[in-house]
């Protein structure tokens, strides 16, 4: 996943209502609850379906750190997915989504003014039609690169060019050395 996708999932994190479970054997019993059986779990975290049952007795109380790390991903992606889609249609119809960055802006500016990229540490807030899009593009299968154009868009309009009133000759707007970027929506 790149650097937006996790910004995204962190978002989402915080949108949980309450904690996902916490010790094995449950989060192993809510993921046979959603998969449906012992097989499709274990094909999930990439182990037997003996591994899998074993996990869930407590027979097994220490599973590897990368499949510790896959069974918390999985319980994460499916825990409160309600919450989740609740908060995304609000911020993709009415809300905005919030983008806090540190990263160097570049831009294509009109000959005589300075272009030269440079960081910025920025939080601006997108109106919900970049969050409508941005989503969009993530469920649709956007690589990072297409996402951080959205995004760039979006600073271009609204911080750039304060919504046309200012620097409209800037044409582009490129997100390069991303420190680290947040969403919040």
């Amino acid at each position: 996943m790149g650097q937006i996708d996790d910004a995204i999932e962190r978002a989402d994190r915080e949108a949980f209502t309450r904690e996902p479970p916490k010790t094995l054997p449950t989060r192993i019993n809510y993921l046979l609850k959603q998969l449906g059986s012992a097989k499709a779990v274990a094909a999930e975290l990439g182990v037997t379906a003996d591994s899998v049952n074993r996990y869930r007795r407590g027979a097994r109380k220490n599973p590897p750190k990368d499949i510790t790390a896959k069974i918390d991903a999985a319980v994460r992606s499916r825990w409160q997915p309600l919450v989740r889609k609740r908060r995304r249609k609000q911020a993709a119809a009415t809300g905005g989504i919030t983008v806090e960055t540190r990263a160097r802006f570049g831009y294509t500016a009109p000959i005589g003014t300075t272009d030269d990229g440079r960081f910025r540490r920025l939080t601006v807030h997108l109106p919900a039609t970049f969050a409508q899009r941005l989503f969009d593009a993530r469920d649709a299968g956007a690589d990072d690169q297409e996402m951080r154009g959205i995004i760039a868009e979006g600073f271009k309009d609204i911080y750039f060019q304060d919504g046309g009133s200012r620097a409209t000759g800037i044409s582009d707007v490129a997100i390069n050395d991303i420190d680290y970027l947040d969403l919040d929506f």
